[in-house]
């Protein structure tokens, strides 16, 4: 359990008396989980920090019509429940559940508290919650204030920037994409179709070139 915990950023700088302590007492432990296994459904307590060893963890916000968007992933390294241990609320806002076969440590409220007086998990810790806030104010740009059209061509612009090309892979699939940009597949492919049909793009499967004026294309 050391090595597993010292691999881990957020633990590593830790007192190792004071990690032995927490494990002793049973506020540290790993979890496994199967593909399709909920982590925590939507309004039940959280009373964990949960650091994903493996895998892939989705949330997912359900409507009253039954229909569900993803909104997060997820994976090795990042953290879930941390902002929801102190907070007035501790239930999941969201059903958080198993993509792909995966590992959780989960960290105790109590374990966090403790942890806390040292200064490097508190820094830590701080800039792990600023990153989630982050992408859950992303998230909320995307939703409220664009068109898909807008949030597709931003996110193709983005990854082009990373991939320093204007020939990108997708580094996910394009349901996952549909997921990430919360829409249904289809909706996606029309979308993907009218913009090479209009000449903003290319598409080869996951292969996507840009045209420089894509700007020109974002209302459609």
């Amino acid at each position: 359990m050391f090595d597993i915990i010292k691999a881990i950023p957020l633990l590593s700088a830790l007192p190792q008396k004071e990690v032995k302590r927490q494990l002793d007492d049973g506020q540290l432990y790993t979890r496994k989980f199967a593909k399709g296994m909920v982590l925590g459904n939507q309004k039940d307590p959280c009373d964990t920090l949960d650091i994903v060893l493996s895998g892939s963890f989705v949330t997912y916000s359900l409507a009253e019509n039954g229909s569900a968007m993803q909104v997060f992933e997820f994976i090795k390294g990042q953290m879930l429940g941390a902002n929801l241990l102190f907070g007035d609320s501790h239930t999941y806002p969201l059903t958080v559940y198993c993509a792909a076969e995966g590992e959780v440590l989960r960290v105790s409220k109590k374990a966090v508290t403790a942890f806390l007086r040292d200064a490097d998990f508190a820094m830590a810790f701080i800039v792990m919650l600023s990153q989630n806030s982050q992408r859950l104010n992303q998230k909320m740009r995307m939703g409220l204030h664009k068109t898909l059209r807008e949030n597709l061509l931003e996110y193709l612009e983005q990854q082009a920037r990373l991939q320093q090309s204007d020939t990108l892979v997708l580094p996910i699939s394009k349901k996952q994409l549909a997921d990430y940009l919360g829409v249904q597949r289809p909706s996606l492919f029309r979308e993907l179709k009218k913009l090479v049909e209009e000449g903003a793009i290319a598409s080869k499967g996951r292969s996507i070139t840009l045209n420089h004026r894509t700007d020109d294309f974002r209302r459609g």
